[in-house]
């Protein structure tokens, strides 16, 4: 237990002197201050997996240096063509929630037969396929083509007055 707790101790005095270089090499590497964070934590979990090697060294801090290059050329090879900066955002912010549709929703989604509210949930809300669904409520797919129009159809006519009082009619 002493021996674990040495080690422990050793392995933790050698990462609080090798983090800050660390972090400036990082930093300087990939300019990006969380990159280097994140850069550096993985060295450091790797330092921390592969300890007798580290120790054994003839330079633990060079070798700890070439485990964060590596992670960083490794890093920027998976993802290079994952990311690319645009001057805009495609995607549009959610517009604000409206309590009263929110409401209206729950009281119309209420009416429905549980299989019906079931089947507008897992196909609307969930994003699940038609298979996916029947195989969730087993049931035959046309059955769930079927009940999600009939229900729609209901939650159309439930939400008819809410959609007009909404539009200013």
């Amino acid at each position: 237990m002493a021996g674990s707790a040495q080690r422990a101790e050793e392995i933790e005095a050698f990462m609080q002197s090798v983090s800050p270089r660390l972090f400036r090499a990082a930093l300087l590497v990939c300019g990006d201050w969380h990159l280097a964070e994140d850069l550096v934590q993985t060295t450091l979990g790797k330092v921390f997996v592969s300890w007798r090697r580290v120790r054994r060294a003839d330079s633990p801090h060079a070798y700890v240096r070439t485990i964060l290059m590596r992670t960083y050329l490794s890093h920027v090879r998976l993802h290079r063509t994952s990311e690319k900066p645009v001057g805009e955002l495609p995607e549009q912010p959610v517009a604000a929630q409206d309590p009263a549709l929110r409401l209206a929703l729950t009281q119309a989604l209420a009416l429905l037969s549980p299989r019906d509210r079931a089947v507008v949930v897992l196909r609307y809300w969930e994003d699940r396929s038609v298979a996916q669904t029947a195989k969730e409520l087993g049931m035959s797919a046309g059955n769930v083509r079927i009940r999600s129009m009939r229900a729609l159809t209901s939650l159309r006519t439930s939400l008819g007055d809410e959609q007009d009082v909404r539009a200013g009619r």
